[in-house]
């Protein structure tokens, strides 16, 4: 990658963004913004729906020195939002003519084609050294100005991704880094708009962060591009045909089973934390109002000790075989209940005698003066 090796503080607001995201691989919305603060007034700005496959139409940038109403779908910012200094700061950059875009291209490829004779050829003239140093440079500044000239398009294209976990001004930077890509292997000679190629490799900067960083849990890209074409395909058919469409008629449309619908609903799901704090007060959090299925609930568990006690009471009044048969036939021990053929093997009898044993026990728990130990739990 060619790097501007002009100092940073002599650089416009714009080119130490760049150098800044260069140096870090991204900038974040963390950084603030303060060279662009100093230099705006209070204003207002709105930019409407655009679509992002063609470089012309991501031109219809407004400012106003007072606030006004926003138009439907407006995105609205104030001269303290630092998105706002950036988004002015970008209209003032002039937009390109095809023309422009190949000469820009042709001027980068130079510039790359002598950086490579630089570093090889260590027998050069000064005066083809300063030659092919000058091309660099020029080279260097036609890559920043195909990048500046197309920031406006990273907007139009970032916008339609907000709300999915991930701030708008990431969302910018990321496609941005999705710019500087298009650029770098952009092939003026096929005949292509720049901004039609570009907006390829944007959006895929763009998806990948979402699926990065916009949940919890990552989600492959793939299913991440599915999720978004879940919720747009559901907003058609709502609009086209005024209810809420069935599963199959979205999975119709996105050409898929509802198998794997189910499965993109699945991963749509965005975790919440059970330290999240809810009510009134907020001084409750959501994990109190949640059950545990794998413990009892205190009562429970306090009538499920008393029974047990209350049932060991009135065995002790059987004999001990009847009392070892019917722990064993029941699973009053560990939870398993042993079949008549097993409990006869533990005993040495037949089967059939082990009937009679547990028959004969029975009879004696249903006698009043044993069962009205137990009446209380049945009802």
């Amino acid at each position: 990658m060619l790097v501007d090796h002009t100092p940073v503080e002599t650089q416009s607001p714009i080119n130490q963004l760049i150098h800044k995201g260069q140096e870090r691989l991204l900038a974040r919305s963390t950084d603030t913004f303060s060279g662009l603060k100093r230099k705006s007034q209070s204003w207002h700005y709105s930019m409407d729906d655009e679509s992002d496959s063609d470089h012309d139409d991501h031109d219809e940038m407004e400012e106003s020195g007072v606030r006004s109403r926003s138009r439907k779908g407006a995105l609205d910012f104030t001269s303290e939002d630092p998105i706002a200094l950036y988004l002015k700061e970008i209209s003032r950059i002039p937009l390109l003519s095809g023309k422009e875009e190949v000469e820009l291209a042709k001027a980068i490829e130079r510039g790359q084609e002598a950086t490579q004779q630089l570093t090889e050829d260590a027998q050069l003239t000064p005066q083809a050294r300063l030659h092919l140093q000058d091309l660099v440079e020029k080279g260097l500044k036609a890559r920043c100005k195909l990048i500046e000239s197309n920031f406006r398009l990273v907007v139009s294209i970032a916008k339609k991704y907000i709300g999915h976990g991930v701030s708008f001004m990431d969302l910018i930077q990321e496609g941005n880094i999705g710019l500087i890509k298009a650029v770098e292997k952009f092939e003026y000679r096929r005949g292509f708009k720049f901004s039609t190629y570009a907006t390829w490799w944007i959006r895929q900067a763009v998806s990948r962060a979402l699926s990065d960083q916009g949940r919890t849990i990552r989600v492959p890209v793939h299913m991440g591009e599915r999720i978004t074409q879940l919720s747009r395909v559901s907003r058609e058919l709502i609009q086209k045909h005024g209810h809420a469409p069935t599963d199959e008629e979205i999975a119709v449309e996105m050409g898929i089973t509802v198998k794997l619908l189910e499965r993109i609903r699945q991963a749509a799901q965005h975790p919440l934390s059970l330290e999240l704090e809810v009510g009134e007060d907020m001084d409750s959090t959501l994990g109190d109002f949640i059950e545990d299925d794998n413990n009892a609930p205190p009562d429970d568990s306090a009538m499920g000790k008393l029974l047990s006690e209350r049932m060991e009471d009135v065995l002790a009044s059987l004999t001990a075989r009847e009392h070892r048969v019917l722990q064993l036939r029941f699973g009053l021990q560990d939870g398993r209940s042993y079949t008549l053929e097993e409990v006869g093997q533990k005993f040495g009898v037949t089967r059939e005698r082990i009937r009679q044993i547990e028959a004969k026990a029975l009879s004696k728990l249903r006698h009043p003066r044993r069962s009205r130990r137990l009446r209380d739990f049945l009802e």
